[in-house]
């Protein structure tokens, strides 16, 4: 018996890593139910974000003051300036996220995610933050990655089809008449469109923190200022769209369950798992565990709330998770040249001393 034990021990010690990523996109799939159920029993998207970033703030200030403590970064007015304005573009895109997920599906939301490496990388080759070398076999990748995974969202957004069925569950959420479903496709659509763009101003805030993080290595504490500034931001937007002060009440609910849940264990907990990982594994290696979520989401939302699934939303997944792999591949061929590159200049520099 102590043998097992042991030898289970020392299993779990060699696959902490893949533990570690599952659990994250366990979490990250509970982010998307859980907040679909909240902006569903009506909930003021706004105000989701608002609770949601004072609780990330609450979560995050405690780590950054323990594990940054030895840390002596400057903080200039100019780089407080750069993180409030890019702290802006998080809070659009957090509101964008929310206000879309009430018109779509959880399900959806997590597809989508999948599609930020691609918009990333468009968007880094249109800025020129990012070559685009289509003559070589991983600048091919990308490229082709990238169409694939827009492609593969527009089909999972528009194309329908016949729905599947999960133990005959989806038969329940069909819809009723004409009327009915054009003003659910209607919603749809708008919901799929403002999502697409939720992730477009996620890609854009990627690409630009880039420079902060170099500026600013204390990264516990950008985060931290990130989401104090978002919580401000959310507070005037949320109190200019909703002055009704019984919608800002919280309960003993799904509601209060939800802005906790994302703001202290998906910005908190998760946020400290990724850096973690990233420093060991490095950042291609999470990126792999992404279409988890979106598997983890679909399963979830077709047992437990009736979520209608479509052959259309189907083969939409499959190519957004073939979109992702292919630029993630491209991407990891593309560092091991640079690696490679490197090395030979080493060696190169030192031949001719």
């Amino acid at each position: 018996m102590k043998h097992l034990v042991i030898g289970c021990a020392r299993s779990m010690e060699k696959q902490k890593h893949y533990i570690a990523m599952l659990i994250t996109q366990a979490i990250f799939a509970g982010m998307a139910l859980f907040s679909k159920a909240a902006i569903s029993q009506g909930m003021n998207p706004y105000i989701f974000v608002t609770y949601r970033q004072a609780f990330a703030v609450v979560a995050l200030a405690p780590l950054a003051a323990f594990f940054e403590r030895k840390t002596a970064v400057a903080l200039t007015y100019y780089i407080l300036l750069k993180i409030l304005m890019m702290s802006l573009l998080s809070t659009v895109s957090l509101n964008l996220y929310y206000y879309s997920i009430h018109y779509t599906t959880a399900t959806f939301a997590a597809a989508t995610t999948n599609l930020i490496p691609a918009i990333t990388f468009f968007m880094a080759v249109l800025l020129r933050v990012e070559a685009l070398s289509i003559k070589k076999s991983y600048g091919m990748a990308k490229f082709l990655g990238s169409s694939i995974g827009v492609i593969g969202a527009l089909v999972f957004a528009l194309v329908k089809g016949p729905h599947l069925n999960f133990m005959n569950l989806s038969k329940e959420n069909t819809r009723g008449n004409h009327s009915s479903n054009y003003s659910w496709k209607e919603e749809w659509l708008k919901g799929s469109l403002v999502m697409i763009l939720a992730n477009i101003t996620w890609s854009l805030w990627l690409i630009l923190q880039v420079r902060i993080v170099k500026q600013y290595p204390a990264k516990l504490r950008l985060a931290t200022l990130y989401c104090l500034f978002s919580w401000i931001q959310s507070s005037v937007w949320s109190m200019a769209m909703e002055r009704n002060i019984s919608a800002w009440k919280l309960k003993w609910d799904i509601n209060l369950f939800s802005v906790v849940y994302c703001g202290v264990i998906v910005t908190g907990l998760t946020y400290w798992i990724q850096l973690w990982s990233v420093e060991k594994k490095g950042p291609v290696f999470i990126a792999m565990f992404t279409p988890l979520s979106l598997i983890i989401t679909a399963i979830i939302s077709a047992f437990l709330w009736k979520e209608t699934l479509y052959v259309g939303s189907l083969c939409g997944g499959i190519l957004l998770i073939g979109g992702l792999y292919l630029v993630l591949w491209g991407k990891n061929r593309e560092a091991e040249r640079e690696a490679n590159d490197q090395i030979v200049e080493i060696k190169g520099g030192t031949t001719v001393i």
